[in-house]
C-alpha cells in the first residue's frame, strides 16, 4: 500500500493529528492576513476555520472526530479568557477612577447586546432554545456557552454566533 495514506489513515484517528491541523491553519491563516497587511476581511481567525472545513470536507472527516483532537484548544479558551484580567489588575488605579463610566457602559452595552439579539429573535420567531443560545452572544465564548446551557440553549450554536460577532466587530473596528 501507498506509505503516504498509510500515514494518514494512522494520523486521521489521532486526536493530535487535529490538534496540528487546527493550530497549522491558524499559522497559514495569519501569514495569509500579513501578506494582505492584516486587511480587516483578511481576518485569520475566518481564514483558519475556512481552512479547517476544506480540510475536514476534503477527508470526509466529521466534525465529532476533529473535535475530540482540537478540543485542547477548546479548553485553553477558559485559561485564555482569566488572563485578560492581568492588564485589568496592571491597571486597577485608572480602573477604580474610571468605575462609574465603566460601569454605566457595561450595564448599557449588555442590555443592548442581549436585547436586540433576543429581541430580534423574537421578532423572527425564534424558538426558545435559540433565543437562550442568542441571549450570550456578545461575551466571551467559554462563558456564552456556559450561559446558553444554564439558559436551555445550545451551547455550539452559542459558540458559532459569540466568534461570528467577534470576527464581525474585528472586521468592522478593524478600519476604524
Amino acid at each position: 500500500m501507498n506509505p503516504a495514506i498509510d500515514l494518514w489513515v494512522y494520523l486521521s484517528t489521532s486526536p493530535l493529528a487535529w490538534l496540528a491541523l487546527t493550530l497549522a491553519a491558524y499559522v497559514v491563516a495569519d501569514r495569509i492576513a500579513r501578506r494582505l497587511n492584516r486587511h480587516p476581511l483578511a481576518n485569520p481567525v475566518v481564514i483558519a476555520v475556512v481552512l479547517v472545513i476544506i480540510a475536514l470536507q476534503v477527508s470526509e472527516t466529521p466534525f465529532e472526530t476533529y473535535f475530540e483532537g482540537a478540543q485542547f484548544v477548546h479548553f485553553l479558551l477558559g485559561p485564555a479568557t482569566v488572563a485578560l484580567a492581568i492588564p485589568l489588575v496592571e491597571n486597577w488605579r485608572r480602573v477604580k477612577r474610571s468605575a462609574l463610566p465603566i460601569l454605566i457602559a457595561l450595564v448599557a452595552g449588555s442590555v443592548t447586546a442581549v436585547g436586540s439579539a433576543v429581541g430580534i429573535g423574537t421578532l423572527l420567531g425564534a424558538s426558545p432554545p435559540i433565543l437562550a443560545s442568542l441571549a450570550g452572544k456578545s461575551v466571551t465564548t467559554p462563558i456564552a456557552m456556559g450561559i446558553a446551557e444554564q439558559l436551555g440553549g445550545i451551547p455550539t450554536l452559542t459558540a458559532v454566533l459569540v466568534i461570528f460577532t467577534g470576527v464581525l466587530g474585528a472586521v468592522m473596528v478593524t478600519p476604524v
